[in-house]
């Protein structure tokens, strides 16, 4: 019997996630930055940072970017470790990876880059001070695997911190689904001639887990002291765990 999986609302072979995913990115890869300041209005920025110092990264440690593709985190670690620590870039899109490297290369920085499936991480176990995913874990089609391979390339005393989209404030509802579904796609359409795409990465976010599935979905994959950070009325949340 062929495994299914959410595609956004749609139900689809567990094989053909990763492609439509890539479809996805590959589509809307050029203008991801921009669509990212226009519908965020510019709050996804302060998110990434306050992600980032939550992470308790230091100068010489060795991070972890996993889904990082345009570079806003992998920057913003790199301000943090300096020249003595390392910082690796990975996606498993192709488009947005090279983004992401140019960017840098173009500042300058000093970045290793590897395009990799957060399923089969080509690391070394025990590696990393830090591991980080940013709205890419909701991708992805083993979250469980995903997590476990996180846990595995950690050092004991290391962390991971996964910033997603989450279940908005209750109150908010209505207002959020009238973004989502109709505002975002027309944005999506006008801005990177993508309403799909749009539309798909806002179905994306309504069948993601919740604040405390997440949680319990890192608790079962072996982390500790598992917490979580609601911010802009729990639009984002940040979770936070450690291996040890």
């Amino acid at each position: 019997m062929t495994k299914t999986t959410h595609f956004g609302f749609n139900t689809v072979a567990e094989a053909e996630k990763a492609r439509k995913v890539a479809g996805v990115f590959d589509s809307v890869a050029e203008r991801y930055n921009l669509m990212n300041d226009v519908m965020s209005a510019g709050m996804h920025r302060l998110w990434k940072r306050f992600a980032v110092e939550t992470s308790g990264v230091k100068k010489g440690d060795r991070v972890l970017d996993i889904a990082g593709g345009t570079a806003d985190l992998s920057a913003l670690f790199l301000e943090q470790v300096g020249s003595n620590g390392e910082v690796w870039l990975t996606d498993i899109n192709n488009a947005m990876l090279t983004i992401g490297r140019d960017r840098l290369l173009d500042e300058g920085a000093a970045v290793s880059v590897a395009q990799c499936d957060a399923e089969k991480l080509p690391f070394p176990s025990n590696y990393f001070d830090c591991v980080s995913v940013a709205f890419g874990l909701r991708n992805m089609t083993h979250k469980d695997v995903a997590l476990k391979e996180m846990l595995r390339v950690l050092r004991p005393g290391g962390r991971v911190i996964v910033l997603e989209f989450s279940k908005v404030w209750k109150p908010l509802q209505s207002f959020y689904d009238l973004y989502s579904f109709k505002v975002l796609p027309a944005m999506g359409g006008l801005i990177a001639r993508d309403p799909d795409s749009y539309r798909y990465l806002a179905e994306s976010i309504r069948v993601h887990p919740s604040q405390e599935e997440l949680k319990q979905l890192m608790q079962n994959a072996g982390f500790e002291r598992v917490e979580y950070f609601n911010l802009s009325a729990s639009v984002v949340a940040l979770h936070r765990g450690y291996k040890f």
